[in-house]
């Protein structure tokens, strides 16, 4: 019960909080609605607004050479600076006081000459006093200085003055040193010029209150001139960057509808600096009277609560949605096995009462009737070539499951065509669970018909697979760059449907002598012949029909029995393939190996505890006898299970070899009844010489012609690896070292010259000397192992395979479930990823002066850091795995694309559980949707990043470099203009997110903030139109990141 009571408590809260969620964060920077002026505005402030408009069209070009990088559409930031639609009081109120407001206003060349200051200036350290000054101008200098020069004071133009407003020429500008007033509220005076500039909106500009005590014009900060009893405080003296002084802003807690009105922040909502609206604040937070920002700790705390309980949830439930569906498939499973054991036994008891029926003399004619009439059929309808593997079924699906009179199980070759279309119309699971336990059942009868396995030699129930025969001449491995030898002069043949067991002494060469025959060696150089039924071509072209059961178990430790066994049918068997004779085949191998009482276990790793090690090596096993290859090659198969489980992985085996698989293993110590399973032996000496290549019942034979007689109560290979290894003397006239001579005279095979001096001296075996000598001097130049080429590798298999995507739809099924299972560990990084957003957005303060950039440079190195680190194991964990497949077959890219896809959802999800922390611990100016568009960009690139360094490095390694990367970009990032690294910084990815980031803050601060934007942008060399260029920059760096990390892939692979 306590189980569903967390759902549904999280679904209460996420409603609730999406019901506020994106009517408060998406929204806020709609504040209140300001009531339209309903009176006509006066004439002077349409004048105004007008040559405003014009000289901005006007001089539009200049203005973005100038200060292009911090204005996004200078039209519409200046007006957002300076519409006074509605707000036109305070010129009514000014040209009221003076009566000449006109000739007072700046001119253009005058306002080229204030900004032009500031933008020289912006980005240096300047004191606020220091911002006072202007460089000199035509009415402000050493020769001239009238009272309209001092701060806060203006000057009209001198009577009879003809000028030009729109002029640029700060030589041009008019006269002004008549009339000087103090200027009007609502208004700024520079210092060094004599005119008047509107405040912009946002801005708060009464006139200044002298400071009797100090003398200094209060809130301005600026002092009247000495010795000027008439002078008075003007107006603002300045608008600067708020860095530079913050007097005109609107103070915190404060919105200042107009320039010269200032209202407090009302209860319920919040106010920042400079705001001309009030905004509403969130459901839930504390906004008393005069907040500057919303108490956003309180959705924060309820964020971390929801989503650790939702994680809490997947930790504790992950694995049991899987195991539901499993139970299910179980129980199906279970009720098609019995319906099929029942059916065999029904009629196996119809077959027992007619056969009490008939005459014995009847009986027995009816029954060699039926062997001879069965062994023609068979063999006539044999596969030849290599035409897809296929394995005769029953009569037909109904036959199989119902009816239970006159059937004739050795009459199953007439009718398996029938069988295998009846497969295709199978649809449901049941259905296909009871026809693979039928056919399962109807060929363990035959095996009991047949009373033991070797009468499979005569009778012939199972389709032949296509057949591979590896002949190998004088085959030598010689290590680059050395000249020692690690295998010599090897010949001979291995043959379908036979098993051959590879034994030596160790450093005898049985691994690579396997490797070699499969193309898997490396670092050799290699001369003699390798032919594939009986011609000279590359194995690899046979690669999709040859399966090779690595030394190690590789398997999938995270997926159960069945899965692993199920997934490697299915990319590796014919596309065409019906699914429920697929399922027969892996059923099949399960029965075969033992496996059923563990099929649903994960198989298990090093730190989890799975299945048994021999089942373990089992299932090692059965991934290569899944895909029904032709050559199976097996390297020490049998190492670590008792005597019972390697009968069973040999009878097992041993029904593969019945098809006409090609089956040749490495095995260390075979139990007596083990060995005499195989049917051919090849013994080693060391340096890769052979002793001994023929079949198992010819050993002896050969052995004691030598004078080597085997004891009593002595398994043969011991005996003779024994000898090898120099413990026991082999008896007789020969030696250790003149066995692997022996062999090569016993055959008439070429013996190197350096191994001439072991031969004997008699005449017999120097004329045999002599002969194979003279006969066999040609030897192969050395060559390079041949490598597969999917460009120049012919395929000779003639079977075709699941496609790119049919495969990647396989590897998407696979991975979603290793990430289900894995879910704890996800949990682990989302967790850690609240935490970082809590606790950086708590310190991290969103100053006004440097947008925030404090904070977003923490976050850019945190989040960089933790999901690089998190994506390290997307491809770290499974190396091992991605070789085996990739050499056998699979398709690499669909592998690449479908762990690619699966970690979208941490490249969405990670960005969204970060910043819903750090967010509202912080509240930047800009919105939710803006940073979490930034953050999954970068995401994005560092994911593709950390691909590349996963794949091309070691696990430490790259664990090293991940936490590297982030800090030393970042640092580079931030360089200095001056600096020669500040060259590299322009393409590294933080600085691309860092831009992005400031950007999109700085597209928010508007009016008043305009100067404090300009500065702090060019401050750090960004561009405002640059936020869709360092996103795309993002984009393009994961992308190709991926690309390299795929070619990694692939050359790793190989």
């Amino acid at each position: 019960m306590n189980v569903f009571r967390y759902p549904v408590f999280i679904i209460i809260i996420l409603v609730i909080f999406v019901g506020e969620f994106p009517q408060n964060v998406w929204s806020q920077k709609k504040g209140a609605s300001r009531k339209p002026n309903s009176r006509l505005s006066p004439l002077l402030t349409n004048l105004y607004l007008g040559r405003f408009n014009k000289t901005l069209e006007k001089y539009q070009p200049a203005i973005e050479k100038e200060i292009g990088y911090c204005t996004e559409d200078v039209k519409k930031d200046f007006n957002g600076a300076f519409d006074f639609q509605g707000r036109e009081e305070f010129f009514e109120r000014c040209h009221k006081k003076l009566q000449d407001l006109p000739i007072r206003l700046c001119t253009v060349s005058e306002l080229r000459v204030y900004f032009t200051s500031f933008l020289k200036n912006s980005g240096d350290k300047k004191s606020v006093s220091q911002s006072h000054f202007l460089e000199p101008t035509r009415n402000c200098n050493l020769s001239s200085w009238s009272a309209g020069c001092e701060a806060g004071w203006a000057s009209a133009v001198n009577p009879g003055q003809k000028y030009d407003y729109n002029e640029t020429d700060p030589k041009k500008m008019p006269f002004r040193t008549s009339n000087s007033k103090p200027c009007c509220d609502g208004f700024f005076c520079p210092q060094g010029l004599t005119c008047m500039i509107p405040c912009p909106l946002g801005a708060h500009c009464p006139v200044a209150k002298l400071n009797p005590s100090s003398g200094i014009c209060l809130p301005y900060h600026y002092q009247l001139p000495s010795g000027k009893q008439n002078h008075s405080c003007g107006a603002a003296d300045m608008w600067v960057p708020v860095q530079l002084g913050n007097e005109i802003f609107c103070d915190p807690g404060y919105y200042c509808p107009t320039t010269i009105k200032k209202i407090e922040c009302p209860r319920g909502s919040y106010c920042r600096m400079g705001s001309r609206v009030k905004y509403r604040c969130f459901t839930g937070s504390m906004c008393d009277k005069g907040t500057e920002l919303p108490s956003m700790q309180v959705y924060g705390i309820l964020l971390i609560v929801l989503l650790t309980a939702i994680l809490i949830v997947v930790y504790n439930c992950s694995d049991q949605v899987i195991s539901t569906r499993y139970e299910k498939q179980a129980k199906s499973r279970e009720a098609a096995a019995k319906f099929a054991r029942e059916t065999a036994q029904a009629r196996q008891k119809s077959r027992a009462s007619k056969d009490n029926w008939k005459p014995s003399g009847l009986q027995g004619l009816q029954d060699t009737l039926s062997r001879k009439f069965s062994r023609t059929k068979t063999k006539g309808s044999t596969l030849s070539g290599f035409s897809s593997p296929q394995r005769k079924e029953s009569p037909s699906v109904s036959d199989s499951l119902e009816n239970d009179k006159g059937s004739n199980l050795e009459n199953g070759d007439k009718s398996s065509k029938h069988a295998r279309r009846a497969s295709k119309e199978l649809h449901t699971k049941s259905q296909i669970f009871k026809y693979a336990y039928g056919q399962i059942e109807r060929e363990k009868a035959m095996d009991e018909m047949n009373m033991n396995m070797e009468m499979y030699g005569d009778d012939v129930f199972l389709r032949k697979r296509p057949r591979i025969e590896i002949a190998f001449k004088e085959l030598t491995l010689t290590l680059k760059g050395k000249r020692k030898n690690i295998m010599r002069c090897v010949s001979g043949k291995i043959l379908p449907g036979r098993i051959s067991a590879v034994m030596g002494p160790s450093g005898a060469g049985k691994t690579t002598f396997l490797s070699a025959l499969t193309g898997k060696i490396t670092g050799c150089t290699m001369s003699g012949d390798i032919l594939i039924n009986g011609k000279n071509e590359s194995i690899h072209s046979y690669k999709k029909i040859v399966g090779f059961v690595p030394q190690d178990d590789i398997v999938h430790g995270d997926l159960t029995v069945e899965e692993n066994l199920r997934f490697s049918a299915r990319c590796r068997l014919s596309a065409d393939l019906p699914k429920a004779e697929k399922v027969l085949i892996v059923e099949r191998v399960i029965d075969a190996l033992g496996l059923q009482g563990v099929r649903d276990s994960k198989v298990g790793t090093v730190e989890k505890r799975g299945i048994s090690g021999g089942q373990r090596k089992r299932v090692n096993v059965g991934l290569e006898m899944v895909m029904e290859p032709s050559l199976l090659i097996l390297d020490e198969p049998t190492s670590g299970l008792d005597s019972a489980s390697s009968s069973l992985l040999l009878r097992a085996l041993r029904r593969e070899a019945l098809e006409g698989v090609n089956i040749s293993m490495v095995v260390h110590q075979p139990s007596y009844s083990l060995y005499k399973m195989f049917d051919d032996f090849i013994l080693l000496a060391k340096g890769g010489l052979t002793v001994y290549h023929g079949p198992v019942d010819k050993v002896e034979e050969y052995f004691a012609g030598l004078g080597i007689t085997i004891p009593d109560r002595v398994n043969t290979p011991d005996h003779l690896i024994d000898i090898l290894e120099g413990i026991i003397k082999p008896g007789g006239n020969v030696t250790a070292q003149q066995l692997p001579v022996r062999w090569m005279l016993h055959n008439g095979y070429r013996v190197p010259p350096d191994m001439l001096h072991l031969c004997d001296q008699n005449g017999s075996s120097s004329s045999s000397l002599s002969s194979s000598s003279t006969s066999n001097k040609h030897v192969d130049g050395q060559r390079e192992v041949e490598k597969y080429n999917y460009f120049t590798t012919p395929d000779l298999s003639g079977r075709v395979t699941s496609g790119v995507f049919r495969q990647y739809r396989y590897f998407i099924g696979r991975v979603a479930k290793q990430r289900l299972r894995d879910a704890r560990a996800q949990a682990a990084d989302y967790l850690i990823l609240l935490l970082a957003g809590a606790c950086l957005g708590t310190m991290a303060e969103v100053s006004d002066v440097s947008f925030g950039y404090t904070g977003y440079q923490y976050t850019v190195i945190a989040v960089s850091l933790l999901c690089m680190i998190g994506a390290l194991r997307t491809f770290s964990q499974d190396k091992l795995q991605y070789r085996r497949e990739s050499a056998s077959g699979m398709n690499s890219l669909s592998y690449f694309l479908a762990k690619d896809t699966m970690d979208l959802l941490n490249v969405i999800m990670k960005p969204l559980v970060y910043l819903c922390m750090f967010y509202f611990f912080s509240y930047p100016r800009s919105s939710f949707e803006s940073n979490y568009l930034i953050l999954l960009c970068l995401v994005y690139c560092v994911t593709g990043i950390s691909y590349t360094l996963a794949i091309s490095l070691e696990f430490s390694q790259a664990q090293l470099w991940s936490v590297l990367f982030p800090v030393v970009l970042t640092l580079i990032a931030n360089q200095d203009k001056s600096s020669a690294i500040s060259l590299v910084s322009q393409f590294v990815f933080p600085r691309w997110a860092l831009e992005a980031f400031i950007i999109a803050n700085a597209k928010e601060y508007t009016g008043v903030w305009l100067m404090t934007r300009c500065a702090a942008l060019k401050k750090f060399n960004f561009d405002i139109h640059n936020s869709r260029k360092c996103l795309c920059y993002l984009l393009a760096t994961g992308v190709g990141c991926r690309i390299i990390a795929f070619i990694c892939l692939i050359s790793r692979s190989k």
